[in-house]
Formats: C-alpha cells, sequence, structure tokens
C-alpha cells in the first residue's frame, strides 16, 4: 500500500504545479529534483519535462506569424502543459477517479449591437453570452480565468454548490477580485449535482453588462431520469438589457437615481424580432431556434437581467416544467411561467403544431404598467424545419392578472418536487424528511424601500445595508485578523435607524435553519443563498408570523438556490448546513444587491473545521486588504488582439502530448 499512497502525492503535486503554470504562466516552480538512481523521472521533473517543452515548441513562431502572437502562444502553451500535467496525475490514481473538465477563459469587451445601437458588453472568449459548461455529475471543474476588462473580477458559478469549498465561490466575503490583467484558476467539484445554473461576473454590476453564461449538469448514465431522453437540449437567456454599461448605471445608483425603465429584453444576447414595426426597428438581430416536427426538446431558460421579473411562454406550446435549479420537479404542463431575476428553469416542449408559421418565443416584463413597458419585451423565433412562412400578428397574451396578485404566486406554490426519482444519486429525492427534523436557528430577514445613510442612499437587511471589508472574511479568518467583520447580525428586524456595516449570520456546522425573507418594498426581489440548495416551504402576502408555519409543505417543496418574494409578503426557506465556509445570502436583483442588500453565513465546524471538514485554502489564492503584503506580483498579460489559430495549437499540442505518452512510459 505504500506504492499507492505515494502515487497519490505525486497527484496531489503535480495537480498544485499545474495549476501554477496555469495562473503564472512560468514553468519555474519546476525546479530542484534530479533523476532517481533508478533513472525513473521523479514528478517534478516530469512536470519540468512537459512545461518546458510545450513553452519551448510555442516559442517557436511558425513563418507568416507576427511577433505579438508570442505572449499568447506561450500562455496557450501553459495552458496545455497544466492541462496534460493533470493528466499526468491522474494516471498515478485508480481509474475510478472523478474526471475533470478544463476551460480557459478570457473575460473582455467586445462592441455588440443588440438593440440596435452599438455597445461596449462583456464576453467570454469573444462570446457574449458566454461559452456552456457542460459537465457530469461529481466532475472536477478547472477554470483559468483571464481578466481582460479595465476592472476587478470575480465569477460566481450561481447554483454550484462548492462543498465545503467557500474558496472557490466568486463573491467577495471569500475571494479577493482577479486584478485587470491577471488570471486566476477556478477549481472545483460539481459533487452530487445535477441540473441547469449559470455563472457570472459577480462584482459592481458586471452582469448588466454581460459576462453570463449556463451550466449543464447532466446525470451520470447508472442515474434514471424521470423522462425521456429529449431529442435536442437549448440553453436560453432572458434578461432585461440597457443600453447605458454597468459603469454608468452605477453611478445612477452611486448618485441617488433609480435605473429607471430599461431600453429592452435580450434573448441569448439578441434583441427582439420584429413583431410590431413601430416598437422594433429595423437591422436588429434575433434568435431563431431551429428545430424538427414531432420531436421533444429540452429548453433550460435562465433569467440573467438586472431586476425585471419575466413571463416565459411560447406561442402555441405547452411547457411541460421537469427541473428546476437542480432539483426535478413534478411534471406539470404551463402555456406560461414568470422567471423572476436569478432563477433558472427546464422545460420539455413538444414540437406539436402545423407549421403554418414560426412561433413566438417571448418573454415580457411583469408587474409593470403594460401599455408604458411595451417596449420590454423579448421576442426570438421558434422556427420548425418544415415551416411555411414568418411569424407574423399579434404575441401570445401575457397572464391575465391586473386583479389578481395571488396568479403568479400561486405558480409558484404549485411548483413540487419529485419525491419518488433520484438525481445526482439514486435514492429518492423525497428520502431526506427536511419536514421532520428540528430547526435551531430562526432569521426573519426583513428588506425595505432604499433609505439614506449618510448622504446616500442604500438597501437593507434588518436595517443593516452590507458593505464588503477590503479582506475576504475566510481569508481574515485563516490568517487570525480581527475587526474585519462582526458576528451580529439580528435575528429579527429592527426598528431602529438602519447601518452600514459587515456584520453576518453565525452558526454552527450541521445546524438546521430557517429563513424566512420578508419583501416590504414595492417590486419582487429573489433570493439567493450559495453554497445550498433550500427548500421553498411557504410563502403568502401579509408579515410573517409564526402561526404562519401552519401553512409550511413539509413534504415535497422544492428544493433551490433562488427565490421569488412578492412585494408586501414572504417566503419561507429551509436550509440543512452541512457545509463550512462563508456563504453569502443576497438578493439577485442587481441594483438592490449593490446597494446593500446581502449578507452571509458563516457555518463554523468546532470539531472538525479547516482540512477536515472544510478544504484547505488553495496554494494559487489571491491576497488583498490587510494581508495584500503576501500577494505576489504578476505581470498583466491581458488578451492580444489576436487569437492564436487552432491549427497552429493543435501542431503543438500534439507534440506535448508525444511527450506525454513517453512520459508515462518512464513512470511505469
Amino acid at each position: 500500500m505504500p506504492e499507492a499512497r505515494n502515487s497519490s502525492h505525486d497527484a496531489r503535486l503535480i495537480r498544485h504545479w499545474s495549476l501554477a503554470v496555469l495562473s503564472t504562466g512560468s514553468c519555474s516552480h519546476f525546479t530542484g529534483e534530479k533523476k532517481t538512481t533508478g533513472g525513473h523521472l521523479r514528478p517534478k521533473t516530469l512536470a519540468r519535462v512537459l512545461c518546458d517543452a510545450a513553452a519551448h515548441s510555442h516559442r517557436r513562431i511558425p513563418e507568416g506569424k507576427h511577433k505579438h502572437q508570442d505572449s499568447s502562444m506561450v500562455a496557450a502553451a501553459a495552458a496545455v502543459a497544466a492541462a496534460l500535467l493533470h493528466l499526468l496525475a491522474f494516471a498515478s490514481l485508480a481509474h475510478a477517479a472523478d474526471p475533470y473538465a478544463f476551460f480557459d477563459w478570457d473575460v473582455s469587451y467586445i462592441t455588440a449591437s443588440p438593440l440596435g445601437v452599438p455597445q461596449q458588453v462583456i464576453s467570454v472568449n469573444k462570446k457574449f453570452p458566454g461559452p456552456i459548461v457542460n459537465i457530469t455529475t461529481n466532475y472536477n471543474v478547472v477554470v483559468n480565468v483571464l481578466n481582460s476588462l479595465d476592472e476587478p473580477l470575480l465569477i460566481t458559478w450561481d447554483g454550484i454548490q462548492q462543498r465545503k469549498n467557500c474558496w472557490q465561490d466568486g463573491v467577495l466575503g471569500t475571494n479577493c477580485p482577479i486584478p485587470p490583467g491577471w488570471n486566476w484558476t477556478y477549481n472545483f467539484q460539481v459533487k452530487d449535482q445535477i441540473g441547469s445554473f449559470f455563472y457570472f461576473p459577480s462584482l459592481n454590476m458586471q452582469r448588466a453588462a454581460g459576462g453570463f453564461g449556463g451550466i449543464t449538469v447532466n446525470n451520470r448514465a447508472v442515474i434514471s431520469v424521470p423522462f425521456d431522453t429529449p431529442d435536442g437540449d437549448f440553453t436560453l437567456f432572458i434578461g432585461d438589457w440597457y443600453k447605458k454599461n454597468h459603469m454608468d448605471l452605477r453611478k445612477m445608483l452611486d448618485d441617488g437615481k433609480e435605473l429607471g425603465m430599461p431600453d429592452g429584453v435580450l434573448m441569448n444576447g439578441k434583441g427582439p424580432y420584429r413583431y410590431n414595426d413601430s416598437l422594433v426597428p429595423d437591422g436588429i438581430e434575433c434568435e431563431t431556434i431551429n428545430v424538427e416536427p414531432g420531436k421533444t426538446y429540452r429548453f433550460r431558460v435562465h433569467n440573467v437581467g438586472v431586476s425585471t421579473s419575466l413571463n416565459f411562454r411560447i406561442q402555441n406550446h405547452n411547457l411541460a416544467l421537469v427541473e428546476t435549479e437542480g432539483s426535478y420537479t413534478m411534471k406539470q404542463n404551463f402555456t406560461n411561467l414568470d422567471i423572476h431575476v436569478g432563477q433558472s428553469y427546464s422545460f420539455l416542449i413538444t414540437m406539436d403544431q402545423n407549421a403554418s408559421s414560426d412561433y413566438y418565443i417571448v418573454a415580457s416584463a411583469r408587474f409593470v404598467n403594460e401599455s408604458l413597458w411595451k417596449r420590454v419585451t423579448g421576442v426570438a423565433i421558434l422556427h420548425y424545419s418544415n415551416s411555411k412562412g414568418k411569424a407574423s400578428g399579434p404575441l401570445p397574451d401575457p397572464p391575465n392578472d391586473v386583479y389578481d396578485k395571488t396568479f403568479s404566486m400561486n405558480q409558484a406554490r404549485s411548483i413540487r418536487m419529485n419525491v419518488s426519482t433520484g438525481a445526482a444519486r439514486p435514492n429518492p429525492q423525497g428520502s431526506f424528511h427536511y419536514g421532520s427534523i428540528n430547526v435551531n436557528q430562526v432569521y426573519k430577514l426583513r428588506n425595505e424601500p432604499p433609505v439614506t445613510i449618510n448622504g446616500k442612499k442604500r438597501t437593507t437587511l434588518n436595517g443593516i445595508s452590507y458593505s464588503p471589508p477590503d479582506t475576504p472574511m475566510r481569508l481574515a479568518d485563516l490568517y487570525h485578523k480581527e475587526g474585519v467583520y462582526t458576528l451580529d447580525f439580528p435575528t429579527m428586524p429592527s426598528d431602529g435607524p438602519p447601518v452600514v456595516g459587515s456584520s453576518i449570520i453565525n452558526s454552527t456546522y450541521k445546524n438546521f435553519m430557517e429563513i424566512v425573507f420578508q419583501n416590504n418594498d414595492t417590486t419582487v426581489q429573489t433570493y439567493h443563498i450559495d453554497g445550498y440548495a433550500f427548500w421553498v416551504v411557504g410563502m403568502d402576502y401579509g408579515e410573517w408570523s409564526e402561526n404562519s408555519r401552519g401553512t409550511y409543505n413539509k413534504w415535497d417543496g422544492v428544493s433551490r438556490c433562488t427565490t421569488q418574494v412578492f412585494p408586501g409578503a414572504w417566503t419561507a426557506v429551509l436550509l440543512s448546513l452541512d457545509s463550512p465556509g462563508f456563504w453569502n445570502v443576497r438578493t439577485e436583483n442587481l441594483d438592490t444587491w449593490y446597494l446593500g442588500q446581502e449578507t452571509y453565513i458563516r457555518v463554523l465546524d468546532p470539531q472538525g473545521g479547516y482540512n477536515v471538514t472544510e478544504m484547505v485554502a488553495p496554494d494559487n489564492i489571491l491576497y488583498c486588504g490587510l494581508l495584500k503584503d503576501k500577494q505576489k506580483a504578476q505581470k498583466p498579460h491581458a488578451s492580444s488582439s489576436s487569437a492564436v489559430p487552432s491549427a497552429t495549437l493543435n501542431g503543438y499540442l500534439l507534440a506535448v502530448m508525444v511527450l506525454l505518452v513517453a512520459t508515462a512510459f518512464v513512470v511505469e
């Protein structure tokens, strides 16, 4: 057994070194080791061989290439070498180890005209929206992010639970931002998860400019799915959109102004189909989804907008809801469904119409004066291969609930978990009987309309407007830096004067918590909790009281990570705190989030904790705030204007792969 133990140790070392390569683009980490007496190369020597070979081959710029491409080639070489080093590490482990998926992202500005006016948007690898992360349960995901913006960047993975690993969460409570021109590598596992999620930049309203993309976590083959395999899979991003860039929107909020009515709704980064000549100008590109008659497709729909709830519908087609944010639901048909900011749903949609023409796909603003908000409507096209013409005529009607404020709430209440099927594991989703567990912590979080604190417009939870400290709280704890935050977040709303602070919720590993979100504002707020899926057990209008628990669903409440809270209403959730760390609790509405409507839950394990029930900090961790002196400088290396041709990289990749194969024989 000692041999296996050493192999595992070597694998961990090589993974550590390869992450260092991705972060620095340098092979300098692999020094100071000689061959063993038996002639076998030690792990660090192997790593150096691969890294140097890849970098050397990339420095030989092919004839006809320009010198300014050299840096991007070397950076790509480092990524290739690192990926191969990871593969080498896995070769020394058992073949049953969970697979890895590698991604290399350049986050940069590009110019796009989604509503007919050129504007700066945030892209990932020059794509807007960004690429889909298509993985399977238990995959390890490695994403090297190069920040080519002119401001700091963090990517958060909405709905990915980061089991016991808040270091990868991509929010200010756990991570220092990636400075402009720097890169940083995320490394996490989608442990025991399935479903439809998305990623986005979490700082300073950057999501209002893009930078978002989908995360699809597929079931393992051994786990049955509660519906037949669809004939195709589409991801659709819907969201309100402004022609102003995110920096201008930010300044408006800083100046105490409202953002006002959005300029439109985008679908997959594109503007509306010209269904009405007076509302939609000519020359706007719209999204078209091509389908075959008689087939059934899965649509994963994400509201990635700023602050507007949207009603989603497809002309003449039923939406069979089957999954939301990692939980299979009881299958039910909707003609339309309200999707609130930050929420994700999966529908099965059968192409059962006669295709006399194309069909409208619509996402329209909810809970607004529709006569004034007509232009805030996204329209895409569903095109059958045998379609007989273009879509024309009026859009399918939105819900007629002007005098029925319970319509949308009843829709939400009707969404139930399918407790008879498995999800990421073979046991039924309902085998965890949340309704019979004793709650040992209760928090009622109340938000109000914006207030003025010290002359500035702010939003609050329980009278506290959160201000992120310069030092990430988890990092401050690791290095015993005191005074960064406080643990005095009130369990119930306060009627005292609002304050700005870094006050967070204190809890303990394996506690079972009840959180009631009370929305005393005039617009829908959606709340998200990082690190967990929670059970939505109740919602109603009015003020929550202890008597409200009599209405809770204690059997098949849907488990998800983002829930809507209607104005003048409450939503109650239950969550099992089985993952130590610091976890963000926030509204997904970008305006109220930016102004302070968030906090964190610190989950502490006094018996185990760091390196026992919580993963250790990654070796490539960034330092800032009180710990900035620990950070080693990274030479800025933002993206060049032209990318390395794939054919060129393929040649280099082949050369390095040959080296890898040769090396594999050496280590056997």
